[in-house]
């Protein structure tokens, strides 16, 4: 498998939104998050979506010179309008937000709607962590998932990040509704390999474990069935109620998935030292169960992000060499 260098990947990516009329600074932020993504072992937001995100550029859907607006502060709570900006340059706005909040108050709270895909969600609770902050963050989508009992898509698969500071490598989880994210579902499809367990349905009703067949359903398998329908649900609620922004309703009245909702919040530990203690408590109880396979280790969420994060950046990062090649002829 091809393998291209961090450093080569972040650079063309720049290269490319440079010539879409980003300014230098902004350029660079992007290009940074999508490799890094790819760099984490998140393939389908990194250099995957690329070319996805240049072509909404592209559509007018995102906006490189817009900037996020404050709307309203309430509180502990700021609600803003992204502008239709770049989603991932909104997001790290909105937990920076969030993180001086908590920082100044113990807790802050930052909605935000008019805003674009974010890429890989995990972004943003690395962020909190890395600033020794807990954070919690979750968007909308467009409907891609039925809700539990229904067969048309009118749920989001919605994902929900909840990340903990600690030490030796920070406990992330990055999650979306569906057990499978659509992104992982591509690529998939992309490797012509089968679905480890069912994903979703096909378009006669039956559990499936071939991609394709569910793309095409557009039916999804929540997370826990009934219980993965019902938080998708409420991660609407709240992302609509506290942004005053789209719906997954009025966001799937469009073709593509723009101007979703977003909300992020950080949460300051009050003594970081019991926080640590109580941390690798659980850690080690949780890792101390007997082992289902002896060759699998139980690992808590984003340990093997580090593990990927450091093998790729020392032997360089595994490439789909199409999808590569797709976003040289950029720069042509």
């Amino acid at each position: 498998m091809m393998k291209i260098p961090f450093e080569t990947m972040k650079a063309t990516f720049s290269k490319v939104l440079l010539r879409e009329g980003f300014s230098e600074d902004k350029a660079i932020h992007c290009a940074t998050i999508f490799a890094e993504n790819s760099r984490d072992g998140v393939y389908t937001h990194g250099l995957n979506r690329f070319p996805s995100f240049v072509e909404m550029i592209k559509l007018g859907l995102v906006n490189g010179d817009a900037e996020p607006t404050l709307e309203n502060q309430n509180g502990l709570i700021e609600r803003w309008n992204g502008n239709l900006a770049p989603g991932m340059l909104n997001a790290k706005f909105c937990m920076q937000r969030a993180i001086d909040l908590g920082k100044q108050n113990g807790i802050g709270c930052v909605a935000i709607r008019n805003t674009n895909h974010w890429m890989r969600g995990g972004t943003y609770g690395w962020q909190a962590a890395d600033a020794g902050s807990i954070g919690i963050c979750f968007t909308n989508t467009i409907a891609n998932m039925p809700p539990w009992g229904g067969i048309d898509p009118r749920l989001g698969n919605n994902p929900l990040i909840i990340a903990v500071p600690r030490e030796n490598g920070h406990v992330v989880l990055d999650m979306a509704m569906s057990q499978y994210s659509f992104g992982k579902l591509l690529q998939y499809q992309s490797n012509h390999e089968e679905l480890p367990l069912p994903g979703g349905y096909d378009e006669k009703g039956r559990l499936s474990t071939n991609a394709t067949d569910i793309i095409n359903s557009k039916r999804l398998l929540p997370v826990g069935f009934w219980k993965g329908s019902g938080l998708s649900l409420m991660l609407d609620l709240l992302v609509t109620i506290l942004s005053h922004g789209d719906s997954t309703r009025n966001i799937s009245d469009n073709e593509k998935e723009y101007g979703i909702s977003q909300v992020f919040i950080s949460i300051q530990p009050e003594n970081a030292e019991i926080s640590s203690q109580l941390t690798e408590q659980i850690l080690a109880y949780t890792k101390d169960s007997d082992l289902a396979d002896p060759d699998k280790p139980i690992s808590y969420p984003g340990e093997n992000t580090l593990k990927t994060r450091m093998i790729n950046l020392k032997e360089g990062i595994p490439v789909d060499e199409s999808i590569w090649n797709k976003v040289l002829v950029m720069l042509n």
